[in-house]
């Protein structure tokens, strides 16, 4: 495991075993800062589980200490509470958390289109603002780092504008720039978000534009996973060559994940009549869902774990664990978590740190939802000790 998540890790346990212990003050950072040099491997990519270092206060994970006062405006005393106060957040990554074991992160916010750098007890910073169409599911909806981003310290972004669904790339004091432009755009299924397989490679999900036929077209980007290099070409190793299109069926993708040894790969859809979560595979279209919501609890955010999937639910509180075989299959049913006090509402976006731990960002004051004073957050959720048994 990575010395970053040994130390995110550590700090988190230890904050869990003392109850109200908080970050230490860090001045407000300006610009993009150099990051601890890890390799790639070891970069804070959401996909690659770790391990859970052992420690006396590992038996009470998952659980906030009970002592924990409610917020008090933006103040949040919860220890695992990054940044407050923010709009809906639709995506997270980790990005440094330093040997005192401040926490530091981007979000993303899917209706003002902002890109912020988030830390433990420091204001935001706002890095980006782009102009986003922000109507029905659009507007800035997926966020990835590189796989190298340690050293390039690369973004990259999903965003609606007023004609078109794009990937941008954000580099260092740069400019957010487009790199795959003229995804279709319509009335609905604009969301896409991001991820990255074990070459490399950027997958990106979109939305169907409104329009299924498009998700069926092998013409069109719309309704599909895409596969693309870092300059918005195609991928070498797609299904057809020359072409960006590595599998298709989408409507309006909420969460795309890959699996720490990096052989599975899943997004989740909304689909008219359930929330889908389809595995992703090479050139096959998304037709047969390896596991369907009907209630529609509005599935977002995915990470796959070594025996769940973890899913997270912007229409209702929590996430849920759903027991997973080393084949990809599933057995029983999802096991709602996250729920109460424990939780911290509705979420969006849900990357994994380890097999243990992820990233959220909180969706409470989207329509529907029941905010506190210190919502919307970036938080870090903890898996329950009996999450996702088979047992």
């Amino acid at each position: 495991m990575s010395r970053l998540r040994a130390a995110l890790i550590g700090s988190v346990v230890g904050l869990l075993a003392v109850g109200c212990a908080s970050f230490p003050e860090q001045p407000p950072p300006a610009g993009w800062s150099e990051q601890v040099q890890l390799t790639p491997q070891a970069g804070p990519r959401p996909e690659l589980p770790g391990e859970l270092p052992q420690s006396p206060g590992q038996a009470q994970q998952g659980q906030s200490p009970p002592s924990v006062p409610p917020p008090q405006g933006c103040k949040d005393f919860n220890p695992l509470v990054i940044a407050t106060c923010l709009n809906p957040v639709s995506g997270v990554a980790m990005t440094d958390v330093t040997q005192a074991g401040v926490v530091t992160a981007l979000a993303t916010e899917r209706t003002t289109g902002r890109l912020l750098r988030v830390t433990k007890d420091v204001d935001p910073v706002v890095l980006h603002t782009i102009a986003v169409d922000a109507a029905s599911d659009g507007g800035l909806t997926g966020l990835t780092l590189s796989p190298t981003y340690p050293e390039d310290q690369l973004v990259y972004v999903y965003a609606t504008t007023a004609t078109d669904n794009r990937v941008l790339r954000i580099a260092p004091g740069d400019a957010p720039k487009p790199i795959l432009t003229g995804i279709p755009k319509g009335p609905s299924g604009n969301r896409g978000v991001l991820a990255y397989d074990r070459t490399g490679a950027l997958l990106v999900a979109t939305g169907d534009a409104g329009n299924p036929a498009l998700a069926a077209n092998p013409e069109s980007l719309a309704g599909k996973v895409l596969r693309i290099d870092g300059a918005g070409q195609p991928a070498p190793g797609n299904p057809t060559p020359g072409s960006r299109v590595y599998a298709s069926g989408l409507r309006s993708p909420a969460g795309l994940c890959v699996s720490g040894d990096g052989s599975k790969t899943w997004v989740t859809d909304a689909g008219e009549t359930a929330d889908l979560l389809y595995r992703v595979e090479a050139g096959k279209a998304l037709t047969s869902a390896a596991w369907s919501w009907p209630d529609k609890p509005g599935i977002t955010g995915c990470a796959s774990l070594s025996d769940v999937m973890w899913v997270a639910t912007a229409n209702a509180p929590g996430t849920q664990f759903l027991p997973m075989n080393q084949d990809g299959s599933f057995t029983g049913k999802p096991e709602p978590s996250h729920q109460g006090e424990d939780g911290f509402g509705r979420i969006g976006a849900l990357v994994a740190l380890d097999d243990r731990t992820a990233l959220i960002g909180t969706v409470n004051k989207a329509p529907g939802g029941a905010p506190v004073s210190s919502d919307d957050r970036v938080a870090i959720l903890i898996r329950p000790e009996s999450a996702g048994s088979k047992d």
